[in-house]
């Protein structure tokens, strides 16, 4: 009875857990559509500055203020040649991801961003040189399927933001990778991630957003009938994305790999859902099957994963699944973070 008690506990966790990270999640996505269309703030560089300030700050208070998480003390050296490559790519991922959102409703954005299994493993077997099995790369054609369907029949299809999203893809996949082979040695979690790289990435994006959108900011403050009510929804979005990152930390620790993936896809579905709801962007048939053919893919390509991360590696031939085929360094290259870690924003 107490361990039936016990397990009920456990699942009430994990469920909980999945929720609050699809709230965080998909209210981020919500309120950065809503800033750049309803609000007219049409200035992505400065939403990622504003994202990136909010996240440094509440990476200090978590660790150095509340001390909710231990710091990993990473070396000065390491911190430029290691974690400042990783802050650049980051930083692009953001604002590539705010960029489409600017200009594509968040249904397509959202079903290019499952693009990213595939751009992985492209990028590795073309990059680094690793060997897959066949059911990896099989698993990878209802993805590549689902989106060409989706963008062929996409109604309020733009170039930019098409590109900018898939661009958003192979920045993701490219974090992912350097993660392995630039931070060797250091296992973060995700709140010691954004504490090392937040502050990177507004000292990357802080100038080209004071450059390039400082006059059209200026333009629209005096321009906008609410201005200050503006700003705070945005400063908001801001602290939506830091709790985003610290909803990932939770949730990856009261589940499992198979549970995240499948809970990821879901969430995708909801962010669609609740973004037509809102913003009743038109979605064609042939798009929403599109949508739905590439989320099965990707629960399929977590799966095939899970299954082959579980069988033991045959002798003579090479190991699959996020491991080099021969290493880059003396030293075991570790991962930065867990797998299931790449859904960050």
């Amino acid at each position: 009875m107490e361990e039936s008690f016990v397990f009920q506990g456990s699942d009430i966790r994990s469920l909980l857990s999945i929720l609050q990270w699809w709230a965080f999640n998909v209210t981020v996505i919500i309120v950065n559509k809503w800033i750049f269309q309803k609000l007219d703030f049409k200035f992505p560089l400065c939403v990622s500055s504003v994202h990136f300030i909010c996240s440094a700050i509440g990476g200090y208070v978590v660790i150095k203020v509340l001390k909710l998480k231990p710091l990993i003390t990473v070396d000065p050296e390491d911190r430029w040649r290691r974690i400042f490559p990783m802050s650049f790519v980051f930083c692009i991922n953001i604002v590539l991801g705010n960029v489409s959102l600017r200009y594509i409703p968040v249904s397509f954005m959202q079903t290019i961003k499952s693009f990213t299994p595939a751009t992985t493993v492209v990028l590795q077997w073309l990059v680094w040189r690793k060997y897959f099995d066949w059911r990896i790369w099989a698993s990878l054609v209802p993805i590549v399927g689902g989106i060409l369907l989706t963008s062929v029949t996409e109604l309020s299809f733009n170039m930019f933001g098409f590109c900018a999203a898939l661009f958003g893809c192979l920045a993701t996949s490219t974090k992912t990778i350097l993660a392995e082979s630039l931070l060797h040695g250091y296992k973060f979690d995700s709140i010691n991630t954004v504490y090392y790289m937040a502050p990177f990435a507004t000292m990357i994006l802080a100038l080209p957003a004071l450059l390039l959108e400082g006059n059209g900011i200026l333009e629209w403050f005096g321009t906008h009938p609410y201005p200050w009510s503006a700003l705070i929804i945005i400063f908001s979005s801001g602290v939506l994305a830091f709790c985003l990152n610290f909803s990932i930390f939770y949730v990856i620790h009261s589940t499992t790999a198979v549970t995240f993936n499948v809970a990821g896809n879901l969430k995708v579905a909801v962010a669609v859902l609740v973004s037509w709801l809102i913003f009743r962007n038109p979605i064609s048939y042939l798009n929403s099957v599109g949508c739905a053919v590439t989320l099965v893919g990707c629960t399929f390509y977590g799966y095939v994963r899970h299954m082959l991360s579980q069988q033991p590696p045959v002798p003579g031939t090479p190991r699959t699944p996020r491991t080099p085929r021969t290493p880059r360094s003396k030293m075991e290259l570790l991962p930065l973070v867990n797998d299931k870690l790449e859904d960050k924003v």
